[in-house]
């Protein structure tokens, strides 16, 4: 479902626009494990998680020329939900992966990291294959490889490189929850999203208006302040163990 959310995202967001709405998915994690993990909300936390609501909602209000307004006048609204939607989606599921860890598994194997990211998988594959399947969409695959602009060879290219590398990004992911906490899963995840709407006005051709500028601003600062809170609680910890 929040891979979906994703999906209908992209598909009615410009990438820039798209990737800093994803950073909301921090505090929404932050949030969730607050109820689930009992995670502490110091002022550096709760000011991290206003920034980057705000640096979210201001893309709402940003300015597009007259062609941009008429083409994404619903689709625009539908998918700023809808990546919001999914933000806080994917904020619930590594909260609830944590939760698995400490209270249900209760574990300290690799067997485990590799069993919540292999089975979780394997059920949306075969989910996946079996909608593909029933609705006949599977007829289609030739054509839709046959109309891939840049060839059949890298339309197969790009299908198993991205499975790949999203496997080897949940085993990552999964093992920071495992070996620290899932809201530090999180940032080390949210570390590339303030750099994509960079790259998206060169490589796509995004515009890199003012309002979008000032939520990537903000968005790194709320960044910041987790990061520094984190930097704290090491310190403390260090200061502990001496």
């Amino acid at each position: 479902m929040v891979s979906l959310l994703h999906s209908l995202g992209l598909k009615n967001l410009p990438v820039s626009i798209y990737s800093l709405v994803c950073t909301s998915q921090l505090g929404f994690n932050a949030l969730f494990s607050f109820f689930l993990n009992s995670l502490k909300l110091t002022p550096f936390i709760l000011n991290s998680l206003l920034l980057l609501t705000i640096s979210s909602t201001l893309l709402v209000f940003q300015d597009d020329d007259a062609e941009s307004k008429h083409v994404y006048k619903r689709e625009y609204a539908l998918g700023f939900i809808c990546t919001l939607g999914a933000s806080a989606g994917y904020g619930l599921l590594l909260s609830l992966t944590q939760f698995a860890f400490q209270k249900v598994l209760k574990q300290e194997t690799f067997k485990v990291v590799l069993d919540m990211t292999v089975y979780p998988s394997l059920a949306a594959t075969i989910a996946v294959l079996a909608g593909l399947f029933a609705s006949g969409e599977w007829k289609g695959l030739g054509t839709e490889m046959e109309g891939f602009k840049l060839g059949e060879a890298s339309y197969c290219m790009t299908l198993i490189w991205t499975a790949i590398s999203w496997q080897l990004f949940n085993i990552g992911c999964v093992g920071l929850i495992f070996e620290v906490s899932s809201v530090f899963s999180n940032v080390i995840s949210a570390l590339g999203l303030p750099v994509v709407p960079v790259l998206a006005v060169f490589c796509f051709g995004d515009r890199m208006d003012g309002v979008k500028a000032i939520a990537m601003v903000v968005a790194m600062w709320g960044f910041l302040s987790y990061v520094y809170q984190h930097y704290l609680d090491d310190c403390e910890l260090k200061k502990q163990n001496i």
